[in-house]
């Protein structure tokens, strides 16, 4: 396996778990919080893809396919385009709402292909390569690549747990 592979693996797996966690709910269960202090499965999955769409273009050189491909206007939502969730308060998470579940995944595919696009043609010299310079140590693609993936997963997660908990109620 190369460093391609392995990283298109890795972020396979992340798709694999959002569209679990997508699987089955409506547009309601999407919002609902077990809390008003906890994070919906709509904001868990919109937050991990902005993340990974801001992380990406910023290594690629590349525009965010949030603002580049009208993501932001078919969501709506009343944050600022540059916004991934980072810092969220309790009152922003409950304004992430979509009135189809299909549109967290189509956003989703749409960072997730140009993540794959880009990752294809990695190779292990490309991950030494330093990306940010505001860390001691600075960080390195591998290092930012990974991040991703282990945040994206991190979340991925519990939205699937959320899921669970929302489908017990029914």
């Amino acid at each position: 396996m190369n460093t391609a592979e392995l990283l298109t693996d890795g972020f396979g797996r992340v798709r694999e778990v959002v569209y679990e966690a997508v699987d089955g709910l409506t547009a309601e269960e999407l919002a609902e919080r077990p809390d008003r202090e906890s994070n919906s499965v709509a904001w868990l999955l919109w937050h991990l893809t902005r993340v990974q769409d801001d992380h990406v273009a910023e290594v690629a050189g590349d525009d965010q396919i949030w603002t580049s491909q009208g993501w932001e206007q078919r969501f709506g939502l009343p944050f600022p385009a540059d916004a991934t969730g980072y810092g969220d308060s309790a009152a922003d998470v409950a304004e992430v709402k979509v009135a189809d579940p299909a549109l967290l995944t189509a956003y989703y595919d749409a960072v997730h292909d140009r993540t794959l696009a880009y990752v294809r043609d990695l190779t292990d010299a490309d991950l030494d390569r330093v990306v940010d310079t505001r860390w001691t140590p600075p960080v390195t693609l591998g290092v930012r690549l990974v991040s991703v993936i282990s945040d994206d997963l991190q979340h991925a997660g519990q939205a699937a747990y959320l899921r669970g908990l929302l489908l017990r109620r029914r």
